[in-house]
């Protein structure tokens, strides 16, 4: 059975690059169908990309993390390639990525731009310190040795793209890509592949500040909900490191006086003493339910292949027929 690859291509006003893009995935995938999915372009993005051969389609909620929900409810596959429309990744290197998911059992395959020519081509430094300080992160927290995080360009496999609970609203999509794949534990590849920089007429809808901001939030939020002894752990420490702080002078003059003469204080103490305890066995408690959790996953994940390949051998059966 010939199984089927899609091309995704996210875009906000990418009217510069979004033809040369639909026209090398094109040349690279020749059976393959392109969607482009328009997040309210006002450059006629949409039309350009319609003329060059691709299956455009609309997004009205604004952020790539919305058009990354409705890509992958929208459309049925073997195997999901999607890639920035910006034109700074080459259509090439994608073959490699398809490679991985529909020859080697790969889940999501990750286009590793760090490894090659991204730190060269990249003009915005800040962008360049952004990246490794994620990857930094993430690797930290779980174990792990992703080199790319934020990479634009990726492949996926049906169960991935089924499975993936979406979240975020923009850009930090990516980082809950790679923190959800390595949660549940599915299989991942890495292949370097090339980057170049945006051509000239292209304007990046990255903001450093802002998006950088919502991309650290949502390591906290993330890290909190899949590894929540790890996250209150580190609460209950800093909370204890900041009771026994004012704690012991208050203890020691206690000792020397017999009398308690920062009974605000203490009072305060007491209190943080309390939550520091509370977070503790809150992080315990929400451990053995993220166990369930995970049995859970794994059962529905084997639901969902089962009822596939049922409908699978209805069609075969129906075109036989």
């Amino acid at each position: 059975m010939n199984k089927k690859t899609v091309i995704l291509i996210p875009c906000y006003n990418e009217s510069a690059t979004i033809e040369k893009v639909v026209r090398d995935y094109r040349e690279a995938f020749p059976g393959a169908e392109i969607y482009v999915y328009d997040n309210n372009s006002t450059d006629h993005t949409d039309e350009i990309a319609r003329k060059a051969g691709a299956i455009v389609r609309y997004e009205r909620k604004q952020g790539k993390g919305n058009v990354v929900r409705s890509m992958f409810r929208d459309i049925e596959a073997d195997c999901y390639i999607m890639v920035d429309g910006d034109d700074t990744y080459p259509a090439e290197d994608a073959i490699k990525l398809a490679n991985e998911v529909l020859n080697n059992g790969v889940d999501m395959a990750i286009g590793d731009r760090l490894s090659s020519t991204y730190f060269t081509e990249n003009k915005r430094p800040f962008h360049n310190t952004g990246n490794r300080l994620v990857r930094a992160l993430i690797n930290t927290f779980y174990d792990a040795k992703v080199k790319d995080i934020m990479t634009g360009l990726r492949a996926f496999s049906w169960d991935f793209v089924k499975s993936f609970p979406v979240c975020s609203k923009g850009f930090e999509i990516e980082t809950e890509m790679t923190i959800f794949a390595l949660d549940k534990n599915m299989k991942l590849a890495e292949v370097p592949i090339g980057y170049r920089d945006r051509p000239e007429g292209s304007v990046s809808k990255l903001n450093t500040i802002s998006d950088g901001m919502k991309v650290l939030k949502t390591i906290g939020t993330l890290l909190r909900d899949t590894k929540p002894f790890a996250f209150f752990t580190w609460i209950s420490v800093i909370l204890l490191l900041i009771t026994t702080a004012f704690f012991v002078p208050i203890y020691i003059d206690f000792l020397h006086t017999g009398l308690v003469e920062k009974v605000p204080t203490l009072i305060m103490v007491s209190m943080l003493g309390i939550i520091t305890i509370l977070c503790f066995f809150t992080g315990i408690i929400l451990t053995s339910l993220r166990k369930n959790q995970k049995n859970e996953f794994e059962r529905s994940l084997t639901t969902m292949r089962l009822i596939r390949e049922s409908q699978r051998q209805q069609e075969n059966q129906i075109k036989e027929d």
